[in-house]
């Protein structure tokens, strides 16, 4: 199973950006798929997660300014960020709960995409 984190970039404050993160591979089920972000210097924090059922859960920091979202069909999983801050620049990972065609499952991660904002 790989996750392929696309979508980041440099944008201006106030601005918006969409990231997005394709599963590949042996799936059967994806389970939850999130997204976390590593600011420089900084540890790894949730910003969102999203279940099979559709139900998101958010961190105090962006909710109201971010939306995840998730195609199951292409077990794709998208971040839409708005009103983007100064920090929210950081290195976007996705991640996800993954059952495979083996009926194993297990925790995977994308290589990071990297969102700076700018003033």
């Amino acid at each position: 199973v790989q996750l392929q984190a696309s979508g980041g970039g440099l944008v201006q404050a106030g601005g918006s950006l969409r990231v997005s993160c394709a599963a590949s591979g042996n799936i059967v089920s994806t389970n939850y798929m999130a997204w976390y972000r590593q600011a420089p210097g900084k540890e790894r924090a949730l910003v969102a997660t999203i279940a099979n059922s559709g139900l998101t859960v958010y961190a105090d920091s962006v909710k109201g300014r971010f939306i995840i979202s998730r195609d199951n069909a292409k077990n794709t999983v998208y971040l839409q960020m708005n009103s983007l801050k100064l920090e929210d620049t950081a290195a976007y990972y996705c991640n996800a709960d993954i059952i495979t065609g083996d009926n194993r499952r297990g925790v995977y991660w994308g290589q990071g995409t990297l969102v700076t904002v700018s003033s």
